[in-house]
């Protein structure tokens, strides 16, 4: 066969796996958003009939007979096929050398873990989580070790979320953060200046989700291939086919469901952005979640905390909820929306201290992968690291160890993936303003078409072609580093609280 023909073929394979993992997805989907309660057993064999179905066909022995062929003809291939063809290998290598029923059991246990998450956070009890939690850990050393990474399990999980990177890398970059990230964090918690806490309360739901819905399809988001909805964590999943998108509202915290959801609109833009003829292939796939985050951080933050968005939405803020906002004045509004106070919980922090919310579970996940720390000891552990880096302590375990989804379905090293996104889109900023220096006034118009633009064309049309440090450089011509995140905050926060 011709190396077109063999190309061909294994396009039409990975076209197969991809439409599988996209109804596995749309079914994990639906377990949070719409599943009766007491549905999560049958869920969890339909989840592993799926999951069984995506490693046969991801390990089908002709893939790995036509990665074999296309290996001999490299020189054939354009440099787009040569980037399909190099992830597809990574991809056959991990779905063969995986048994299934190990799979099968995985995607069990993450259904499992899930529901056992959920009911030990509402009662705040960790020890009826305790034994899922560790055999999660169990089980990704045990995936780490079948993938040749058995000695340095925790850097496999990490470059399962961000391929290219280390613990030792994020170490060195949080390490430097960190530096200068304390002392400012120390300077504006000491400020004189403090947001009211009583300015933004009794904002109905139906109202919240009008207004969210307006800035959504004003920054690019396509409700005609997506939608959302509300889960007990907010989340985006699916393709740019296909966007599901969460939030949550509380009816006293406003710029919560909010600022949420313009987050999750970044993910969906991003892959909405993506090629949408390539999205079975590495072509049409993202980065990788630090990536990721970097799109769902500048649309959220860069972009939405800006006083320019702010001049824009704020009028339509007030004509959907007139009563609620008569006695707040603009700058109350403002530093409402950029308040800074240290919390127990990482999504509801500001974006200060919410990198230290990541350090804190990059240093103990760290702990958990090399031994240090037995999972039993864990909560007061967390205890302890909240109130050397926030000054704060859990009050119960739902405010502590049990506040996020990512551990009862597996996902260790993607907590990184947050910070780095923050120092990405940070990096990005700065440099899309070289670019564009009327930025800012465009933003105060309600026009924000070239910032998606320009990241649909240097961030989301290259695909998997680049990992996200090679990406960042060639993007901005320097490697990434926290001090365009460390600028950003500084320029950010200071005027408003030491000015």
């Amino acid at each position: 066969m011709s190396t077109d023909t063999v190309y061909s073929e294994l396009l039409t394979h990975l076209n197969r796996i991809h439409r599988i993992d996209s109804v596995a997805s749309l079914l994990g989907w639906d377990e949070q958003v719409n599943l009766p309660a007491d549905s999560a057993d049958l869920r969890a064999e339909q989840n592993a009939v799926m999951a069984e179905l995506a490693h046969e066909a991801a390990g089908n022995p002709r893939v790995g007979e036509l990665l074999k062929e296309l290996a001999k003809a490299t020189v054939e291939l354009s440099a787009d096929q040569q980037v399909v063809v190099r992830e597809a290998r990574k991809d056959y290598d991990r779905a063969t050398k995986l048994p299934a029923e190990f799979v099968r059991e995985k995607a069990t246990q993450a259904s499992v873990g899930y529901h056992a998450w959920a009911k030990a956070r509402a009662a705040a009890d960790f020890a009826g989580y305790a034994p899922v939690l560790a055999k999660n850990i169990t089980m990704a050393k045990q995936e780490a070790t079948y993938l040749g990474w058995g000695d340095r399990p925790y850097d496999y999980m990490i470059d399962l979320h961000d391929p290219g990177m280390s613990a030792a890398v994020i170490d060195k970059l949080f390490s430097e953060l960190k530096v200068g990230l304390v002392p400012l964090v120390q300077q504006i918690t000491s400020s004189c200046v403090k947001p009211r806490n009583d300015v933004l309360v009794g904002f109905s739901v139906e109202g919240q989700l009008k207004f969210l819905r307006e800035v959504t399809e004003k920054l690019g988001f396509n409700y005609r291939r997506g939608r959302i909805d509300v889960s007990l964590h907010p989340f985006c999943s699916g393709n740019g086919a296909d966007i599901r998108m969460t939030t949550r509202f509380k009816e006293d915290e406003p710029l919560s469901s909010l600022f949420g959801s313009i987050h999750e609109t970044g993910h969906g833009l991003y892959e909405q952005g993506l090629p949408q003829a390539h999205h079975a292939t590495a072509l049409g796939r993202a980065a990788g979640m630090g990536v990721h985050e970097s799109q769902s951080r500048m649309w959220e933050n860069q972009v939405g905390r800006s006083r320019a968005f702010w001049q824009y939405f704020e009028p339509r803020f007030r004509e959907t909820f007139p009563a609620q906002t008569s006695g707040v004045s603009s700058d109350e509004l403002y530093l409402a929306v950029n308040k800074v106070a240290p919390t127990l919980i990482r999504v509801e922090a500001d974006e200060i201290t919410y990198n230290l919310h990541i350090i804190l579970r990059f240093e103990i996940e760290q702990q958990l992968f090399a031994g240090t720390l037995a999972v039993a000891d864990l909560p007061r552990a967390w205890n302890d690291a909240a109130q050397a880096m926030l000054g704060l302590t859990p009050a119960n375990d739902r405010e502590g160890v049990l506040q996020d989804v990512h551990w009862s379905g597996g996902a260790f090293g993607y907590f990184p993936s947050y910070c780095l996104g923050n120092m990405i889109a940070a990096q990005l900023w700065y440099f899309a303003l070289t670019q564009r220096p009327t930025l800012m006034d465009e933003f105060a118009r309600g026009d924000f078409t070239w910032l998606l633009k320009w990241l649909q064309t240097n961030v989301h049309a290259e695909g998997k072609r680049y990992d996200a440090l090679t990406l960042t450089k060639r993007i901005t011509g320097e490697e990434l580093s926290p001090q365009p995140l460390l600028r950003y905050l500084r320029e950010r926060y200071l005027p408003l609280y030491c000015a």
